[in-house]
């Protein structure tokens, strides 16, 4: 079980250093199928492991001058309003229907970044210069601006954006033990306009806290936890982060978001069968 808890573990470091978050999503699979261990003591592994990660992802990426700070910590704190909620429903059902509603989500996330992946191939379109509008709209606007100098203007309606976004990825990160990359990253780039280089280590700031608050609720409510199997994982975590960190510039971001996605499908269908033919 030792050398198979670090291959995991590696595995989902590997994810989480290439795309920024979406490698979690392996990660309650890995241990219940895997490692033989119960659902809900798998997703507070995962929690475990990706947080740590997460947090020494950031560190590489802040050094690098690559994350932003604030921002992070607006998502942040919306996460870790979400995480408790997302953990007091998973407890309010069985872990079959749990693994269930899993395979579910990584079936949705499979197809998003699917089409992610097929825009990034697509040229760039040449669209006609547009007049510059004036400041009380380009402060208004859908998502979030930036000024001159790149700083995020934080009007309320941003502020709104990036909480619904933090307070969904915190529940989604409570109930299945996932860090909530998958949404945080798209969400930082779509909402906060930030480049897709930093909205990476931003993440790993945003995954590292909410999934502490997931910790903590998982645990305050009597949660039982391997603590070897977890340092195993995490430690794996850590190297396959520094592969998957190393390598990252060298990959086609859509090829790589392709592959991703057809894995996270293949083990979504594994989940599945597996529900099924226990069932």
């Amino acid at each position: 079980m030792t050398l198979l808890s670090i291959f995991f573990g590696s595995l989902v470091g590997i994810s989480l250093g290439l795309t920024g978050g979406g490698g979690a999503i392996f990660a309650v699979p890995m241990l219940v199928y895997g490692l033989r261990l119960p659902a809900r003591e798998a997703v507070v592994i995962s929690l475990l492991s990706v947080g740590t990660t997460s947090a020494i992802g950031f560190v590489q990426k802040w050094k690098r001058r690559d994350a932003e700070l604030r921002t992070g910590l607006l998502f942040a704190a919306a996460g870790m309003i979400g995480a408790p909620i997302g953990t007091w429903g998973s407890r309010q059902v069985p872990d079959s229907i749990l693994m269930m509603l899993f395979s579910g989500l990584m079936i949705t996330i499979s197809v998003v970044m699917w089409r992610k992946g097929r825009r990034a191939e697509m040229p760039p379109v040449c669209l006609p210069e547009i007049p510059e509008q004036a400041e009380s709209d380009h402060r208004d606007g859908p998502g979030c601006q930036r000024d001159v100098a790149g700083n995020l203007i934080l009007t309320s309606r941003c502020a709104r954006l990036l909480l619904v976004a933090g307070v969904a990825s915190g529940a989604l990160s409570g109930m299945f033990g996932v860090g909530g990359g998958f949404i945080i990253v798209p969400a930082l780039v779509i909402f906060s306009s930030m480049s897709m280089s930093r909205a990476v280590g931003t993440s790993m700031l945003v995954i590292s806290l909410v999934s502490t608050s997931g910790i903590v609720s998982q645990l305050s409510l009597g949660q039982e936890i391997n603590w070897r199997v977890t340092a195993l994982f995490a430690v794996g975590g850590i190297i396959g982060l520094l592969i998957g960190t190393s390598v990252s510039h060298r990959l086609s971001a859509a090829a790589l978001q392709k592959t991703f996605s057809v894995a996270i499908l293949v083990v979504a269908a594994f989940v599945l069968f597996k529900n099924f033919a226990t069932g």
